[in-house]
């Protein structure tokens, strides 16, 4: 965005919407007044398995580029190969981790891994630059990486795979927060800075010290944030926003919004952060950002009120597209019962755990279990990643283990999203690292199940009642919209609606729903099929509403 004469540029990112819904997100996003839009480039869409690249569907990065191109905007593209972005694991594949790579460095591994990446990314996108009369105007050079480090030598290594891959034709830049834009810059490379609404002139010294003589530029100008479980929802106030967006373009600033619209986190693809005590903070499903776009593409009070600051600077803006259909659906039960077992992988054995990246996994679900070779009494230890249900042959009990000799032990261990941010991306590995002991006794013999989180497998017959299962339900719709369903009847788990995943839910807050766009559904008869991680009794229902279902108490 910098050197490139744009203005007025907003962020958005196609894994997050529906791909059939790339143009009206755009020429929403259009409306606002912006001149260019801006994404990251998220490896682990594309090679989630190593060295099997996928390109298809939401996925198809180069036909989002050509419909922001047909919508009259130009686009800023930020490859990573790490991008942050509250996404897992910062966009890095989590295959990375199998064999102790140092990421985010010169480790051979590593950059031969993104060399292999930035060359496929390149034969899709390179064609697309402007240096060849494409509408990407401008690459990004990694993403805050003096938050992280001060490498001159890897960031050089990453521009040269950018100029052999073809993407490294058109201006490139950093981007960093103010307090660590030197760390983060490099010779010869312009620099951009980020920042939360609140004193917007205050945020460029830095930027002025570092580059004197190049232009101002914010390249996220943060118009809300993220929320993660268990905690009070964030709130950014409007109005602060938008004296700060006025200020920039009045001040000549070149102006990313981030995010313009956020989408959703839907397939399991959330990130995480820690907390100072070292806890796990997941983010929500919901990427909905408090951004001008609202998770279903709707224009906001805040779109409206940002508009008409850019009219004033920027001139008229394209008319406002009419807001797509949101709709209620009458509630359904979910009552079809199967199995956990059914839905697992093939096992693998071993004597101690393998850890999920071991076993050839990224996200969801693994599922341990072991016999019992003696009488087990005491507490269980071991290096648990993020969330466990232990069970004594098949029954949720207490990690105070008191079994006997035969008996059957299974810990299912649940990725809630590898952290995106920080120191703690190295060590990043899911499932269960190292052994288990329990009553000071090791534990060996496992047998390891992946949970398919793409698609599982429907298996009817019988479990205990309180084992993690599998619930189906059925639902009308005569006319496809888009709908958020409220979970409020389940505590946790993971919801499909015709195969696609919608994503994780938990009645912790502050998400209470989940999003379903309307290409997801037919007209006619549709299935839910809900992951119910902690069964309790009573009737289960989804139930459609039009608007989001958020904890009590926040905006």
């Amino acid at each position: 965005m910098i050197g490139v004469n744009v203005r007025f540029c907003g962020e958005l990112h196609y894994p997050r919407i529906p791909y059939e819904y790339w143009r009206a997100r755009l020429e929403m996003a259009r409306a606002i007044g912006i001149d260019a839009v801006s994404t990251y480039v998220f490896w682990n869409v594309h090679e989630e398995t190593e060295g099997v690249f996928r390109f298809d569907g939401r996925r198809d990065v180069a036909a989002f580029v050509r419909i922001a191109d047909a919508a009259g905007l130009r686009v800023v593209l930020r490859p990573g190969p790490y991008v942050c972005a509250e996404w897992e694991f910062g966009g890095l594949p989590a295959w990375l981790l199998r064999d102790g790579v140092r990421i985010r460095s010169t480790d051979p591994r590593y950059l031969a891994a993104v060399r292999r990446w930035f060359g496929r990314l390149g034969e899709e996108l390179a064609p697309l630059t402007a240096a060849r009369g494409g509408p990407i105007v401008a690459v990004q050079l990694e993403n805050e990486y003096g938050a992280f480090g001060e490498d001159k030598q890897y960031l050089e290594a990453l521009r040269a795979q950018l100029q052999a891959c073809g993407l490294g034709g058109v201006p490139l830049y950093t981007i960093d927060q103010p307090h660590d834009l030197a760390r983060g810059a490099l010779d010869g490379v312009a620099a951009a800075v980020t920042f939360a609404p609140g004193d917007a002139g205050s945020q460029f010294a830095e930027l002025r010290a570092l580059r004197p003589d190049q232009p101002l530029a914010c390249g996220e100008f943060w118009t809300g944030w993220f929320d993660h479980w268990g905690e009070p929802r964030s709130h950014i106030p409007a109005e602060t926003e938008a004296a700060d967006l006025d200020w920039m373009l009045a001040n000549g600033v070149a102006v990313n919004l981030y995010m313009l619209h956020g989408g959703s986190n839907a397939a399991l693809f959330n990130g995480a952060n820690t907390a100072k005590d070292g806890t796990l903070q997941p983010t929500v499903t919901s990427y909905d950002y408090q951004a001008p776009i609202d998770e279903a593409g709707r224009p906001t009070e805040k779109f409206f009120r940002l508009r008409s600051i850019a009219e004033k600077y920027l001139g008229p803006a394209p008319r406002v597209p009419d807001a797509p259909a949101v709709s209620d659906l009458p509630a359904f039960r979910c009552d079809d019962a199967f199995t956990l077992d059914g839905a697992l992988g093939d096992p693998v054995a071993a004597k101690d755990p393998l850890t999920m990246e071991q076993l050839g996994g990224s996200r969801g679900f693994v599922l341990y279990k072991t016999v019992l070779q003696h009488d087990t009494r005491g507490a269980l230890q071991c290096d648990l990643r993020d969330s466990v249900i232990v069970m004594v042959n098949g029954e949720p009990c207490t990690a105070q283990i008191d079994a006997k000799a035969g008996d059957t032990l299974e810990l299912l261990v649940e990725n809630l999203g590898r952290v995106n941010y920080g120191s703690a991306l190295h060590d990043q590995r899911k499932g269960i690292v190292g052994t288990v002991s329990a009553g000071g006794r090791e534990l060996s013999g496992w047998e390891m199940r992946l949970l398919d989180c793409e698609s599982p497998r429907l298996v009817s017959g019988s479990q205990p009642a309180l084992r993690p299962r599998f619930l189906r339900g059925f639902f009308q719709v005569d006319e496809p919209a888009d709908t958020f369903l409220d979970t409020g009847s389940f505590e946790k788990g993971v919801l499909w609606i015709n195969g696609s995943c919608a994503g994780r839910f938990w009645n912790k807050g502050p998400q209470r729903d989940l999003y379903i766009p309307a290409p997801w559904l037919r007209r006619g008869n549709n299935e839910a099929v809900v992951f119910d991680l902690i069964p309790k009794p009573g009737t289960h229902w989804l139930l459609g509403k039009r608007e989001r279902v958020w904890s009590a108490g926040t905006p």
